[in-house]
């Protein structure tokens, strides 16, 4: 809604609602009703409210924050100059220690009911991208597509569809909440030899306690405030290296004490 995202505008500034309703020719209780949704703006004072806050006014009646924006813009760039400076060489996918991983993920959670084939998207990249973040090296290292809902592993399709054949998962078609589910469920046990040592499965079970109790919709949401997925375009590969450039509101590494 708009009027909350003037609040926001307002706070981050430090302006008062007296100040604002003066520049606007409203009254202090008006302009309440403004950031209230409860009185809708007139296009003067969506325009005047815009060149106060300094952001393009498509930008500010969609509720956009051209700061952010921009922010993101630079990012994508940087990355895009440095690539061929990467930090490490990404090394090539490990497809059977993908199955391993998936099926430990399916073993812990594969049947809580809020968890279909879209959280275990979700779950996987946190795995992945979180891993490289604090450690800089590679777990499963999937390679995830953007789209509407969330980072995508182009593998998991090919993957699983093997694992269905070969008896390691079966295929369970549920309704959670009336919607449709496609859930997984593990039929043998995973083989932990495949990952590399106990820090890896520690990361895993980290991000399982972290985000395992989520749904799809909160998933989706979290992974939309993720720096990998902002800066990426539409149906491409999310960057690796770009969990460097996270917020606090995603990033799991203490700078602090490891840099």
């Amino acid at each position: 809604m708009l009027g909350k995202f003037i609040l926001e505008q307002r706070k981050k500034l430090n302006l008062a609602q007296e100040f604002l309703a003066s520049k606007i020719s409203v009254s202090r209780p008006t302009y309440n009703q403004i950031e209230l949704n409860e009185r809708d703006l007139t296009i003067s004072e969506a325009k005047k409210l815009a060149d106060i806050f300094g952001i393009d006014f498509n930008d500010f009646i969609q509720g956009k924050d051209a700061s952010a924006t921009t922010e993101i813009k630079k990012i994508a760039k940087k990355l895009k100059e440095e690539k061929p400076e990467m930090r490490i060489s990404v090394p090539q996918k490990n497809l059977k220690k993908f199955k391993e991983v998936l099926l430990y993920v399916l073993s812990k959670v594969g049947g809580k009911p809020n968890v279909g084939e879209a959280v275990i998207y979700k779950l996987l990249y946190f795995i992945d991208f979180d891993f490289y973040e604090k450690f800089e090296e590679q777990l499963i290292g999937a390679t995830y597509i953007k789209n509407h809902y969330g980072p995508t592993p182009i593998e998991f399709k090919a993957v699983v569809e093997d694992m269905i054949k070969n008896g390691e998962i079966v295929k369970v078609e549920e309704k959670y909440f009336n919607y449709p589910q496609r859930k997984y469920l593990p039929v043998r046990e995973p083989d932990l030899t495949k990952l590399k040592d106990a820090r890896e499965l520690r990361h895993i079970d980290e991000v399982i306690a972290r985000l395992g109790d989520k749904n799809a919709i909160e998933l989706s949401e979290y992974s939309h405030e993720d720096t990998p997925w902002l800066v990426a375009k539409e149906n491409q590969p999310l960057d690796y290296e770009a969990v460097f450039y996270r917020t606090p509101k995603t990033s799991v590494r203490n700078y602090d004490k490891q840099d």
